[in-house]
């Protein structure tokens, strides 16, 4: 039995990992921390096991030896900090995205990673969505041929978080790009199977991040406290050639909503995740449009059809803890999104492309 405490027991927590943990009969959890001692009380009330342990300090919690793994589910700046005491403390670690603020602290994991020999995972759960499984295992069987130019979408129209931390630049690192961009890069270079940058330009925007009374599916923002970008905007050349174009909007004017998607065009065929799953190619003259019915034509990599993406991330998890295997998100693709983004803000700033060095 696997004694799991969670650092960090706001809306990520109780929205995802909490009830998919809950599920779990491996595993039990033991102890919970938040900044705010009763959200953390409010957490083990509910999902704790007989005993658990209410913190606000995640240095003493960390201080439990019989603690196995943590889910380190605070905002972006601590996301470094706190997943590297955990793997000192001999702890496993599932950090949710993004890996970190910046690639000098996502290195820095890797490295304590290396070090203490725990395992480290990152929270890019939509690539456990049905969609996205079948369209990885046709893109690594060559069905679509060498990929080299794909798009990465995260496109909201008007959608702002206005809770917590998201409008904090400080806190976050940045707004939609790094907050929503970030599944939309991850699932696109996953598809791609490509993790070498050669070079990035981007820009930001904050426009309608100006407007009073706004429009917005959770209320209005208050101008003044939105410091990060409205949207985003990046495009990669990869080390090969392929190229990449990455949007990320939390607002913009636009119809075109898609959120966590990729759009893919290789040499045999495309495909995109637009009104459902769709493959277009050619075969013997003729082009052709298959729209795939993840119902029936789904991949069957894993016991229960109708598992949701967060439940079978944390499932397939803790498999790789039980099992001593990889997990599916291995911080090294992780650290590329991280360094690709920060890429994206650096030639916001500059104005001018931005070089990456393998790391």
């Amino acid at each position: 039995m696997l004694k799991i405490g969670i650092i960090g027991c706001g809306g990520i927590a109780n929205g995802k990992h909490l009830p998919a943990l809950a599920k779990l009969e491996d595993v039990q959890m033991v102890a919970f921390c938040d900044v705010v001692g009763s959200r953390a009380g409010r957490a083990s009330e509910e999902y704790g096991a007989e005993g658990s342990k209410v913190y606000t300090d995640y240095k003493e919690l960390l201080k439990d030896e019989n603690i196995d793994v943590v889910h380190v589910l605070t905002p972006n700046d601590s996301h470094a900090e706190i997943s590297i005491a955990s793997m000192e403390s001999g702890k496993h670690v599932m950090c949710e995205k993004p890996m970190a603020k910046t690639t000098e602290e996502a290195r820095a994991m890797i490295e304590a990673m290396k070090r203490t020999g725990k395992k480290l995972t990152i929270g890019y759960q939509n690539r456990f969505r049905k969609d996205s499984q079948y369209l990885k295992t046709i893109s690594d069987n060559g069905e679509l041929g060498e990929i080299y130019n794909a798009k990465a979408h995260a496109i909201r129209r008007r959608a702002v978080p206005t809770w917590g931390v998201f409008l904090d630049e400080e806190a976050q690192g940045g707004g939609p790009l790094i907050d929503i961009g970030t599944h939309a890069l991850d699932l696109t270079l996953w598809m791609m199977d490509n993790y070498k940058p050669r070079y990035v330009v981007g820009n930001t925007y904050h426009k309608l991040a100006k407007t009073e009374n706004a429009a917005n599916a959770w209320g209005p923002w208050d101008p003044k406290e939105f410091t990060v970008e409205d949207s985003a905007f990046g495009f990669v050349t990869m080390e090969n050639g392929a190229t990449i174009y990455l949007e990320a909007s939390w607002a913009l004017n636009s119809l075109d909503v898609r959120e966590a998607q990729t759009t893919l065009h290789g040499t045999k065929a495309g495909a995109d995740m637009q009104n459902g799953l769709r493959i277009n190619g050619e075969d013997n003259g003729h082009t052709f449009v298959r729209s795939i019915d993840m119902e029936t034509g789904g991949v069957d990599f894993y016991d229960s059809s109708d598992a949701s993406p967060e439940d079978l991330e944390a499932r397939l998890w803790i498999d790789s803890i039980i099992n001593d295997t990889e997990p599916v998100v291995k911080p090294e693709q992780a650290l590329i999104v991280t360094e690709i983004l920060e890429a994206i803000y650096q030639s916001a700033k500059s104005g001018e492309p931005v070089f990456l060095q393998e790391g």
